[in-house]
């Protein structure tokens, strides 16, 4: 099969994982069930198996992991992880899986390998400054520059879930698990009988309940979207996540587009670009490659190679 990166997508929900060519072309998918409740320990486990299943066949150039967690991209340590994952802050998964394989391991966060993919082959390909904003049931950013994932100081740059607002933190306003749980609560039904695709349903067939906690999430993230354009003035913001496809494009992008545009002074709306993200489900595993590759060259120039 020729040389291959097994790529590894950890996330809340679900660890996606799939083989990669050099050409960056996916030869292999599927997807487990992160149980992220068992924590650090389980998720090391379910990886581990992923990788122990790839490694024959073919010649493994790296093992390329995104995950959810605040990530030191350098060492490939978690340095902080929410309480969805126990015991995940802490964790050096690329001194782990290098120890363990004798195979060069990079990190990086989820949400910055999915900016990172739309930047280089995605909606934003071509782009200098680009924003990456993923929402579902949390809101997570990214800023990429020149190519570049800009990380900030300690590697906590774009943290923008946790950005105040009038009504309080970005995250939970303007997330999907407040759409849903809203939508639930005025229908008089259980929280498990909803999810994200039956309101944006429900809300495109025009049930009033529905659009309105549409409207008011649509609102909060445009709010949310032109702040962040106020402070760092991108060419263009994507929009990912699991409900940002074509299937709610028409639902969700003119009103996002417009409550952005009604908080941001003219020059700044005209020149903001507003796409939704091209990679969906492959951005965390294709994001993970292109910093792999990034990493691996800025370690060879490095040792003169």
């Amino acid at each position: 099969m020729g040389k291959q990166y097994i790529c590894v997508d950890i996330g809340g929900t679900f660890i996606k994982h799939g083989l990669v060519s050099q050409a960056g072309d996916f030869l292999h998918r599927g997807a487990v069930e992160t149980e992220s409740k068992k924590g650090a320990s389980a998720i090391l486990e379910k990886v581990d198996g992923i990788i122990q299943n790839y490694l024959p066949g073919g010649e493994t150039e790296g093992i390329c992991l995104s995950t959810a967690g605040i990530v030191d991209a350098d060492e490939g340590t978690i340095i902080h992880a929410n309480a969805n994952i126990p015991n995940y802050a802490g964790t050096n998964l690329k001194g782990y899986f290098e120890d363990k394989y004798g195979i060069p391991c990079e990190v990086e966060n989820d949400v910055n390998c999915a900016g990172l993919a739309e930047s280089v082959s995605g909606a934003a390909a071509g782009k200098r400054i680009a924003f990456c904003l993923t929402v579902g049931t949390g809101i997570g950013g990214c800023l990429v520059v020149d190519g570049n994932i800009f990380h900030g100081g300690n590697n906590c740059a774009c943290e923008v879930g946790y950005m105040q607002s009038g009504k309080g933190s970005f995250e939970p306003e303007g997330t999907v698990s407040t759409l849903v749980a809203e939508a639930a609560r005025r229908k008089g039904e259980p929280l498990f009988a909803w999810n994200g695709k039956r309101v944006l349903g429900e809300a495109k067939r025009g049930d009033r309940d529905c659009m309105d906690v549409l409207e008011y999430m649509t609102a909060v993230l445009g709010a949310g979207i032109a702040n962040v354009c106020y402070v760092v003035n991108p060419e263009i913001v994507v929009l990912g996540g699991g409900i940002m496809g074509k299937e709610y494009e028409d639902l969700l992008y003119p009103r996002i587009r417009t409550a952005m545009d009604s908080h941001l002074i003219p020059i700044i709306a005209r020149k903001t670009e507003l796409k939704m993200a091209v990679h969906r489900n492959d951005a965390g595993m294709l994001g993970a490659f292109y910093h792999f590759r990034k990493r691996r060259e800025k370690v060879g120039r490095n040792s003169g190679k």
